[in-house]
């Protein structure tokens, strides 16, 4: 007899866990946009906004993957109550 197990997802996680991940990402953007600011006088301010265009549109995938990340190991899967053997 093939018995049917079903799973509960559990998620323990917290802002504590990626509070890390948001501050260095809002670190990247300040001073990307200082960057921008102070290549705004010169004679191409072009470059300014591609530049700020540009760190951001790299940074980003590295902002996701951690947070994928990060959450995908606070993810556990364990059998319902109903299921378990005493």
């Amino acid at each position: 007899m093939k018995m049917d197990k079903s799973l509960v997802m559990k998620c323990d996680l917290k802002f504590g866990d990626i509070y890390g991940q948001v501050l260095s990402w809002m670190a990247v953007i300040f001073v990307s946009l200082a960057a921008g600011l102070g290549l705004m006088g010169s004679s191409r301010p072009v470059f300014a906004l591609v530049g700020v265009g540009l760190i951001l549109v790299l940074s980003l995938p590295f902002l996701l993957f951690a947070f994928v990340t990060t959450l995908l190991n606070h993810i556990q899967l364990e059998p319902k109550e109903s299921d378990k053997i005493n």
